[in-house]
């Protein structure tokens, strides 16, 4: 059985990080300079992820998702995916990626047993998906979701973290996506885990971006399968694929958060925002399960009621969201 936190919410859904490295440097992400990355030595090796992720399997852990930093950036992942897809008693293995290796590596990792790709896409216009990544190839990612689609995964996720006067005005050329493929993309606002000056201007509730695509499309509501993440979900009438909007400012779903999160150095965390420093190399180096779990069992019946992103108590933490597992 999963476990339950102190609210009652029912924790199934680990994100588990396997790098802090990314090759792109987004600017929503990280700074432009980049991160001082993790010694080697401190990134968890592939046995000791493997172990996390089974302890979570015994604690009722269904759906695991694989992130980094960019996770395909890491050499020996098919092998790794394959191994976690063997775990008894997963439901669902499913991987984030900037797509830029999906061209050479989607059927590898859907015969690793991978069901589906979130990749981020935030424009699809090369000057400006180059200004926000700051040295991706757009055509590069375009190809890995062909890939994508060719290597038969059940649902590719596209992920689209909207800002006001950078990318919001492609809002409905990502919609068209949706008409004649089975895909899904999702519009995200704009989060302020780097703590910028002025971060309110970027962001584009999602009550605004549901009311600029009524005015052009007839949507449906769409029911969330009981492992989904936190979007909801609108169909255009009679379009192949859906949309989906993840509104964590305007509209906190904490309430229905299912969800822990382990670094790729250790650290596991109740929530994006949670400061715990709980490490859970004591228990890897000590060859100690029974401890593992039960420290997965704690943290996420730990979980907070909500996340404290307009709190004035947060105005002064800032993260890199590839540090700690976008």
């Amino acid at each position: 059985m999963s476990p339950s936190d102190i609210y009652g919410r029912k924790i199934n859904y680990l994100r588990l990080s396997v790098t802090d490295r990314c090759n792109f440097r987004c600017s929503y992400c990280m700074p432009a300079s980049g991160i001082k990355k993790r010694a080697h030595a401190d990134i968890l090796s592939y046995e000791q992820l493997h172990r996390i992720a089974e302890a979570a399997v015994d604690i009722g852990v269904e759906k695991i998702r694989i992130t980094g930093g960019e996770p395909l950036v890491r050499k020996g992942m098919p092998g790794f995916l394959a191994g976690l897809k063997r775990i008894p008693g997963l439901k669902k293995l499913v991987l984030t990626t900037n797509g830029v290796f999906l061209g050479e590596m989607a059927g590898e990792l859907r015969d690793a047993g991978v069901e589906s790709v979130n990749i981020s896409l935030d424009s699809l216009r090369p000057d400006v998906f180059s200004r926000i990544t700051r040295r991706g190839d757009l055509s590069r990612v375009l190809a890995g979701i062909a890939a994508a689609e060719r290597a038969g995964f059940e649902h590719i996720k596209l992920n689209m973290v909207v800002m006001r006067g950078v990318n919001d005005a492609e809002v409905l050329d990502f919609a068209a996506m949706t008409l004649d493929k089975p895909l899904k993309v999702r519009f995200i606002e704009y989060m302020p885990t780097l703590k910028e000056r002025n971060w309110q201007s970027f962001m584009v509730p999602g009550d605004e971006l549901l009311s600029r695509l009524s005015k052009r499309y007839r949507l449906q509501k769409v029911t969330n399968d009981a492992l989904d993440g936190p979007a909801v979900y609108y169909r255009i009438d009679g379009a192949a694929g859906t949309l989906g909007f993840i509104t964590p400012i305007s509209s906190h779903f904490c309430q229905n958060c299912n969800r822990i999160r382990v670094t790729s150095s250790g650290t596991v965390k109740s929530c994006l925002f949670d400061d715990g420093t709980t490490s859970l190399k004591p228990f890897l180096e000590n060859g100690d399960d029974a401890g593992l779990r039960e420290t997965l069992r704690q943290v996420a019946g730990m979980k907070p009621h909500r996340h404290m992103f307009m709190s004035r108590e947060a105005d002064n933490h800032s993260f890199t969201m590839s540090q700690i597992g976008g």
